[in-house]
């Protein structure tokens, strides 16, 4: 099987880019559905609008209802083609990157994908993951290309929660350990191939990253300020781990996440800080040193991630509950199988519950 790395057309990072995102709409075509929520319209919705007001592409503003769910995705085809746009751009954060990129594949039409914070590393991806409309993981749906433009400003990016960054961080965290799993299974990554050297070498540079500079970048945004600490760990966050995972594959940490899915209490974390929780996981489940692990939890607990399900929000820990989200990660359709070993709801059950109390016993609790 051949070895694939995939990426987007272009991705732009630097301070202001943002009021030239109609000159690079006009590019593409005549008229752009713009898919945003109501507060990332009321923070830069005018000046969106100004950058297309010398551009003879056309733009039609659509809320986004919260989930990337197949009956979102349905309505928002219909206005594509109640509107005749040609165009979808995604702006905010990854449930719309991912909705976006779907009503593109959907529609045929190309997609610019704008963050407005950096979460997460779906961004850079030809990829979309679908939830029930209650915010449960359904399916990963795989698409054909990445998006054309990913456009990072970050002066916009600055000025969102640092614990948004900072989940950004937790998200990134995985992609070395999934990557090395993949590449130690022989498995087929997100991008339908082999994982490439040039692939494994973004991922650990992505992690290499994320240990040097994380703690630095937090403090700087705490500051409210644009450090060389904080660009280089938003290209970290963003396209570093959005190639990395794309090119080298997927592991535990992100069927653990999907799996904590299942629980309520979870909803109100973000995706990254529960991908954070499921690498400890997946480092418990290989068994790795006591050195690798250590490093793990304390650079999350430096940075202020969750490492206890205490942390995660959730206060009553049973078997019962445990078993749940452990089966749902070992669903046949995830991706915990990419593991270099057998996998089964028992033994991920233990894993958790062990990651658990190691993270109590490194807050000293």
């Amino acid at each position: 099987m051949a070895k694939i790395l995939i990426s987007p057309g272009k991705y732009i990072q630097v301070s202001g880019e943002m009021k030239r995102l109609g000159n690079y709409a006009s590019s593409y075509v005549n008229k752009a559905l713009v898919l945003i929520s109501p507060g990332g319209y009321k923070r830069i919705g005018a000046e969106i609008e100004k950058s297309f007001s010398t551009e003879e592409c056309d733009l039609v503003f659509e809320n986004f209802q919260g989930e990337c769910s197949k009956k979102e995705i349905d309505r928002l085809k219909e206005i594509m083609k109640e509107k005749n746009c040609d165009l979808v751009i995604g702006i905010g954060g990854g449930k719309i990157f991912d909705t976006a990129k779907a009503v593109a594949y959907y529609q045929k039409t190309p997609v610019i994908i704008c963050p407005t914070i950096a979460s997460t590393d779906a961004p850079c991806s030809a990829l979309s993951v679908l939830y029930t409309e209650e915010g449960v993981f359904e399916e990963y749906l795989f698409l054909p290309s990445n998006p054309n433009l990913v456009l990072m400003d970050t002066d916009i990016i600055v000025k969102s929660p640092v614990r948004l960054t900072v989940a950004g961080m937790g998200d990134a965290l995985a992609t070395y350990f999934e990557a090395r799993a993949c590449q130690r299974s022989d498995a087929i990554s997100c991008a339908g191939g082999k994982t490439t050297s040039a692939a494994m070498a973004l991922a650990e540079l992505c992690f290499d990253t994320l240990m040097e500079e994380g703690v630095k970048a937090k403090c700087a945004l705490e500051a409210g300020v644009c450090t060389p600490a904080v660009e280089k760990i938003i290209e970290a966050n963003t396209l570093l781990s959005g190639l990395g995972f794309e090119s080298a594959g997927l592991a535990g940490a992100h069927a653990i996440h999907n799996g904590l899915t299942v629980l309520e209490e979870c909803h109100s974390m973000y995706h990254g800080e529960k991908v954070a929780f499921g690498t400890i996981v997946q480092l418990v489940l290989e068994n790795v040193s006591q050195e690798e692990l250590e490093d793990v939890i304390d650079f999350c607990v430096e940075v202020g991630l969750p490492v206890t399900l205490k942390e995660l929000g959730v206060e009553n820990v049973t078997e019962e509950k445990m078993m749940e989200v452990a089966k749902l990660a070992c669903s046949e359709k995830d991706t915990l199988h990419n593991m270099p070993f057998e996998v089964t709801p028992e033994t991920v059950y233990a894993a958790i519950m062990a990651a658990d109390s190691y993270g109590h016993y490194f807050l000293g609790e």
